[in-house]
């Protein structure tokens, strides 16, 4: 098996320069191709009729913003220009579906779509928004609910599942997995400087089991999680928390459904053809009519287009910061901090945006480009206008250090943030190379540490000694920006720092963000400290969305190159890709290694 995985590891680089090279002939095919769609990208606005339903179809990944999901080469190709919808699509088409009288209500059509947590809690705040003004929502299960679908499903007027159809509520759980002993067995070692006992992101590298801080540290952030989700799905399902968690220990996906409704998961099962003559009636139409449907896109199309006039802007800062995010061939996107702050500097200068909100879904990475990002905000705070940070899924190490400057921040109960810690990974595969590819190498040097770090040699213990002061000045650093931005004491910030991650609900009670919502309420509450009055501004989105043929053409190689390579080495392809994201990383970062909410 390790031989295997060793002739893969080796051969999957050759495979990368044949990769490039195919990528350069395709790119000559495609061109034309996808500059010609170009101008089919741009979005239709819906003729809304009488009796109409929003259709909202939960499936596949929701995204920040339009344009954050690759579309397919081979859909564009044959014409299909589509993208996964994006919360912001969502929320702003549920308000406009709450302010159109021709629009009776809202069918969530369930088919297991893919979503963190606080992605959900933000659009269930927007249908609960919506339900409030008195539509009624109507969601059906065709194959059954998924943990995220029924979260945002139960707060609907009516739930309907197929007759064979399923509900799979189970709570959650994270597995980590640990690579110490694969690395010893490669003969790599990682030599780590790190500052902060709960700084989990090196553990899997230095440790063989999760270590009793770190179990702590994530037991509750998904038992708070899990209880701020769990307790909202018992009140609209009209049962008690204890007894919502009664059921989901019996394991619900096995249930058969009619206990489904006997226990008040569902309210009635019907198949498919049966939910559209429901849908009909509850809209007002006859049965020999067709159903009226209005999808989000066609009622906020995804076009944000610049305007002139008063602004508030709304800045998206999402993905690792200046890292490698685990693309073979760069498919994967981040947040480029040196771009970042152009933007940052071209909305301070700009006379017309009167306030920023900074939309912050990044787990952290370089501590260097955290830094100047954090810099470049606090020059846009001293030209007087105000500056407000939202939180997504995550705002976490790095992704907290850029937030903790603003004037007001805001998160969702579920939102994963706080990781104020920072650390040093560098990997050492001198054995590796010696010993297992029979590679001797010769350092001639002028000076004592003039090859430190050289074709992956070992630190010296004043070379390792030197890292860990950097890496203390380093958290010195970070804890000062958040202390100062948070208006209390360094060491108050230290005491709740050590790189321990906090759910929202937890960094509200430790000072950490200041109100619960989402990025409409830091607009409104940007636009209020700016003096601008409602209706008066628009937000405006940033930075604007374009069409990239080469990024779509590299990321449809990356991918093509990743199933492939997948395919070949099976279960080893997550841990040759792991080692990848390793080597591909700047040596000091502020990060936290992402959540997979199962």
């Amino acid at each position: 098996m390790m031989k295997k995985f060793l002739l893969v590891v080796c051969g999957s680089f050759v495979g990368v320069f044949l990769a490039l090279t195919v990528f350069m002939i395709s790119s000559i095919i495609f061109s034309v191709a996808i500059m010609s769609m170009g101008s089919k990208m741009g979005a239709s606005t819906a003729v809304v009729e009488k009796n109409s339903l929003l259709h909202i179809e939960l499936d596949g990944t929701i995204d920040e913003r339009d344009g954050g999901g690759q579309m397919s080469m081979m859909d564009l190709m044959q014409g299909d220009n589509t993208q996964s919808l994006s919360l912001n699509t969502l929320i702003t088409a549920i308000r406009l579906a709450k302010e159109n009288d021709k629009i009776k209500g809202i069918y969530l059509d369930c088919k297991g779509a893919g979503a963190a947590p606080a992605t959900n809690e933000a659009l269930r705040a927007a249908l609960k928004d919506f339900k409030n003004c008195g539509k009624p929502i109507y969601a059906y299960g065709y194959e059954g609910f998924t943990q995220g679908d029924y979260y945002l499903a139960s707060l609907a007027d009516s739930m309907f599942l197929n007759p064979v159809g399923a509900v799979d509520l189970h709570g959650y759980a994270s597995a980590t997995p640990y690579f110490k002993k694969l690395l010893d067995n490669l003969g790599i070692k990682m030599q780590i400087v790190r500052v902060g006992t709960f700084k989990s992101a090196v553990e899997p590298y230095m440790l063989e089991e999760m270590s009793e801080a770190n179990r702590l540290q994530t037991s509750q952030y998904l038992g708070n999680i899990w209880k701020a989700m769990s307790d909202s799905i018992a009140a609209d399902r009209k049962m008690t928390g204890a007894q919502l968690n009664q059921l989901v220990d019996s394991i619900i996906i096995t249930m058969a459904p009619d206990s489904l409704v006997k226990h008040h998961l569902v309210d009635k099962l019907v198949y498919a053809n049966e939910m559209e003559q429901t849908l009909k009636r509850v809209s007002g139409l006859k049965e020999d009519e067709d159903l009226r449907l209005v999808t989000p896109d066609m009622l906020a199309p995804n076009v944000e287009e610049s305007a002139s006039g008063d602004k508030i802007a709304v800045l998206y800062a999402c993905g690792e910061i200046d890292g490698s995010t685990g693309g073979l061939m760069g498919g994967s996107e981040g947040i480029d901090s040196e771009k970042l702050c152009e933007d940052i500097k071209a909305l301070q200068e700009d006379d017309d945006v009167k306030g920023l909100v900074l939309r912050v879904n990044s787990p952290g990475g370089s501590a260097f480009g955290s830094e100047q990002i954090w810099q470049a905000l606090d020059e846009f705070k001293k030209s007087g206008k105000p500056f407000a940070v939202s939180m997504g899924d995550y705002a976490a190490s790095g992704g907290y250090y850029i937030s903790c400057g603003a004037q007001r921040i805001f998160a969702e109960r579920t939102t994963i943030t706080g990781s104020i810690g920072i650390f040093g990974m560098i990997p050492c595969y001198e054995e590796a190379v010696k010993n297992k590819l029979g590679v001797n190498i010769e350092v001639v040097k002028t000076n004592e540490n003039a090859d430190m770090g050289v074709m992956g040699k070992a630190l010296t213990p004043t070379q390792l000694a030197a890292m860990q002061n950097m890496v203390n000045s380093g958290y010195d650093l970070f804890t000062k920006r958040c202390a100062d931005g948070r208006h209390v004491t360094q060491d108050s910030i230290k005491q709740i720092a050590e790189g321990r991650v906090w759910d929202g609900i937890s960094a509200m009670q430790h000072g950490l963000v200041d109100e619960f919502g989402g990025i409409n309420d830091a607009v409104k509450w940007v636009a209020k400290k700016a003096g601008l009055k409602e209706g008066k501004y628009r937000r405006q989105n940033y930075p604007a969305v374009e069409m990239d043929w080469r990024k779509l053409l590299n990321s449809y190689m990356a991918n093509q190159y990743e199933m492939k390579l997948k395919g070949e080495m099976g279960i080893l392809y997550e841990y040759h890709k792991e080692l990848l994201r390793i080597l591909g990383r700047s040596h000091i970062l502020c990060l936290m290694d992402p959540i997979e909410f199962n």
